[in-house]
C-alpha cells in the first residue's frame, strides 16, 4: 500500500506480510488515561500480536522527574531495549491498543534515540483484530541484543524553551489536547491544574488527524487539518498535550507530509498548567 512507510507508518497488510522477518520487532505500546479503567499490561499478556513485547511507557522513563512518563534517560533506554531483545539492526513496529493514540510516543522516543528503523501500525490493534488476524497470549522468546545510541536533542524542548518560543512567535505550537480543555472550558483529568493553553498555541486534536477506522489520514487530509488551523507549516513545530503521549501523533503526522523541524514538550500541560507564573490563554486558538 501507498501509505506503507518502515520509518513512520505501516499496515496491517505490511505486518502481515513481514510478521516472519527475523530482524521485525513488534512491541505494544499501550498506555490509557488514568479514568479509562484499562491495564495495558494485562491486557498484552491476554492477547498480543505473536512476538510483540510491551514497553511500559510509565516504567521506562525518567523516574527521578515528579511528572508522568518524561522520557527516559539514555542508559536506562539502552538496558530496557538490550533484555527486551530489541537492538541494532532491528526494524521496530509499535502498536497500541486504541487504534493510534500512545504508540507514536514510543514511536518518538527511539526518534529521540538516534532510532530511525520505527513505524507505528496504522490502526492497531483495533484494525489488526478486526482483519482477523492472529494473537495470542504467550511472551515472546528474548535475546538480549546490543543496541547503539545517538540521543537526537532537538527533538525535546523543555519548559524554559517553550516559554521562549511562546514569547517569540518563530514556532508554532501545536496543543493535541481535546478542545474543550485547550478553551480551559473542560477540566483536566489530573487534580490541580488550571484550564487553558500556552500562549500563542493552536489547537490540533489529535483524534482530527485520524481516520473513523483509527487509522491515519492521507498527507494530504492531513495538510488541510493543519492548514484549517491556521498552521504555518515554514516555522519550526513544538507540540504539546496533556503528558506527551497524543503530542507525538502530531510529529508523526508532520513526519508523514515532510515537515522534518519538530519537536515536543515533553512535560506538557501537565508541568505548564502546574506553574502559577507562566502565563495561560483560554478560548479558542
Amino acid at each position: 500500500m501507498a501509505c506503507d512507510d518502515p520509518k513512520t507508518l505501516v499496515s496491517t497488510e505490511w505486518l502481515t506480510a513481514h510478521l516472519k522477518d527475523p530482524d521485525l520487532r513488534i512491541l505494544d505500546a499501550s498506555w490509557y488515561l488514568p479514568g479509562a479503567g484499562r491495564d495495558p499490561r494485562a491486557e498484552y499478556e491476554a492477547a498480543h500480536i505473536p512476538g510483540a513485547r510491551f514497553f511500559d511507557i510509565d516504567e521506562i522513563a525518567d523516574l527521578r522527574s515528579d511528572l508522568p512518563h518524561m522520557a527516559p534517560p539514555v542508559e536506562k533506554f539502552i538496558a530496557r531495549m538490550r533484555a527486551m531483545g530489541v537492538g541494532d539492526g532491528h526494524q521496530v513496529v509499535i502498536y497500541d491498543g486504541a487504534g493510534i493514540f500512545s504508540a507514536p510516543r514510543v514511536w518518538w522516543t527511539f526518534r529521540l534515540m538516534g532510532k530511525s528503523d520505527v513505524a507505528v501500525l496504522d490502526g492497531g490493534l483495533p484494525k489488526w483484530r478486526a482483519e482477523g488476524h492472529p494473537v495470542e497470549d504467550m511472551p515472546p522468546v528474548l535475546r538480549d541484543r546490543h543496541m547503539t545510541v545517538q540521543r537526537q536533542a532537538h527533538l525535546i524542548k523543555d519548559v524554559t524553551q517553550v516559554a521562549a518560543a511562546s514569547k517569540l512567535g518563530d514556532s508554532e505550537i501545536l496543543d493535541a489536547r481535546s478542545p474543550g480543555r485547550f478553551a480551559g472550558t473542560d477540566p483536566e483529568p489530573r487534580p490541580g491544574l488550571r484550564g487553558g493553553h500556552i500562549p500563542g498555541a493552536r489547537n490540533i486534536f489529535f483524534q482530527t488527524l485520524l481516520n473513523p477506522d483509527g487509522t491515519m489520514k492521507s498527507p494530504d487530509d492531513l495538510r488541510a487539518v493543519l492548514a484549517a488551523a491556521g498552521v504555518d507549516l515554514g516555522k519550526p513545530a513544538i507540540t504539546s498535550c496533556g503528558t506527551g503521549v497524543t503530542a507525538a501523533v502530531i510529529n508523526l503526522a508532520l513526519e508523514r507530509i515532510g515537515h522534518r523541524d519538530h519537536a515536543l514538550y515533553d512535560g506538557s500541560w501537565t508541568e505548564w498548567g502546574m506553574y502559577g507564573d507562566l502565563p495561560v490563554a483560554t478560548g479558542g486558538a
